[in-house]
């Protein structure tokens, strides 16, 4: 007996309220295959890869599977394999000229689980993060989770990159991360050299101005996904106080293996404890370790991806699509995310009627970016073709009022 005593806590409680737009319109797809079959829903809310991984991925998986050495699935330090680390050091060495030491390098389970080492390690109660909208929502929770709040910081409302005088205005003397998302989810914008210049100097005229450290946290997971030649810049070249996370989830289509990793750059500010307070937080966050089995299949895949072609090609055949029915969209640079305008004034009304046309898309609300929707493509292109009428009748639906 309970009486009125609410059964989980009560700031869980309102969470369950937001919870992810995205989970719910992913389930809410799942209902209606059930409904109509597979092949009449055009599901395209969750960013989950529909591509396999590369087949030199695959062949690791096995060769590893079938070691017997003794000892391959116990524990190892909480910072993951020391080859494996140094493995990763020196790709990040090899790519920006600037190589973190192996133990600045954690691995993780996935990208989420290294935000969250990162924001327990650097996070005072009350202190803030600020992020670009729109943004990846989970980031309010992850910061939640660690005492921390997140503070938005406006984009161009047409290309979506941050401005310098944006993130001056959200920064306060509470404020002790940054995060950059590049290329950037939901909108696929990828932040050009030009930008992470303007950014850095107002990072450091930030720092100034308050006088204490800014760290920037770089959320990378999609950073091999870009089109059209666009070349992300690297993180450690412009910003002297940065983190970067990244994982392979995307660029290996490795979702549901969760693993990642943090790399410190050797230039921040008090680097190695900032490394020793992730090792400590990997383990009292209860992730322990990253998987075994996918840190020994990451060192010997580092440098393969996905064929980023497939992306391309599904990027086009959607852009194709949604430029025929009337849509105002930009045209993503990277990752497999589409931020259009939606039809009409009201985004639960839109969003509404395309289920009705058994679309499934998410809100921008949902990710601080009110007035568009995101479709995530990289679904299977039989899957996009299909769904060329549906769109067509869902703009020819808002042609009518």
């Amino acid at each position: 007996m309970t009486g009125n005593q609410p059964a989980i806590n009560k700031r869980l409680t309102e969470d369950l309220k937001n919870a992810s737009f995205i989970r719910k319109m992913f389930e809410q797809g799942e209902e209606l295959k059930k409904i109509h079959g597979a092949d009449k829903v055009f599901d395209f809310s969750l960013g989950n890869p529909e591509v396999e991984p590369p087949e030199s991925v695959r062949e690791s998986f096995v060769r590893h599977a079938g070691d017997q050495t003794p000892g391959t699935h116990r524990y190892m330090s909480n910072a993951g394999y020391p080859h494996v680390r140094e493995s990763v050091a020196e790709l990040i060495g090899r790519q920006s000229g600037i190589k973190p030491r192996a133990n600045l390098v954690v691995m993780t389970v996935g990208a989420a689980g290294g935000l969250n080492i990162v924001l327990k390690t650097l996070l005072d109660p009350g202190d803030e993060v600020v992020a670009f909208a729109p943004y990846f929502k989970e980031y309010n929770f992850y910061a939640q989770n660690h005492g921390g709040r997140i503070v938005e910081a406006a984009t161009d409302p047409e290309t979506f990159l941050p401005s310098p005088e944006a993130l001056e205005r959200a920064v306060t003397a509470r404020t002790k991360a940054v995060i950059l998302n590049s290329p950037n989810n939901p909108t696929g914008a990828v932040y050009d050299a030009a930008c992470l210049t303007a950014l850095a100097d107002a990072v450091r005229a930030c720092e100034k101005k308050f006088g204490h450290t800014i760290y920037v946290i770089s959320d990378e997971p999609y950073v091999s996904i870009v089109y059209d030649g666009a070349v992300p810049p690297q993180v450690f070249c412009h910003f002297e106080n940065a983190i970067i996370i990244n994982s392979y989830s995307k660029s290996l289509a490795l979702a549901g293996e969760r693993i990642g990793y943090v790399a410190v750059s050797p230039n921040a500010a008090d680097a190695d404890r900032i490394a020793e307070g992730l090792v400590f937080c990997n383990r009292v966050l209860g992730f322990v370790n990253a998987p075994a089995f996918l840190q020994r299949v990451v060192a010997d895949s580092l440098e393969a991806s996905v064929d980023v072609a497939v992306y391309a090609e599904k990027r086009d055949a959607i852009c194709a699509i949604l430029r025929e029915a009337g849509f105002t969209f930009r045209v993503p640079q990277g990752a497999f995310y589409l931020f259009p305008k939606i039809l009409g004034n009201d985004e639960e009304a839109f969003k509404d009627a395309a289920v009705r046309h058994n679309i499934l898309i998410v809100p921008g609300s949902g990710f601080a970016g009110p007035g568009h929707f995101r479709l995530a493509f990289c679904v299977a292109t039989e899957t996009i073709q299909r769904s060329r009428g549906a769109f067509l009748a869902l703009a020819a639906e808002y042609a009518k009022q």
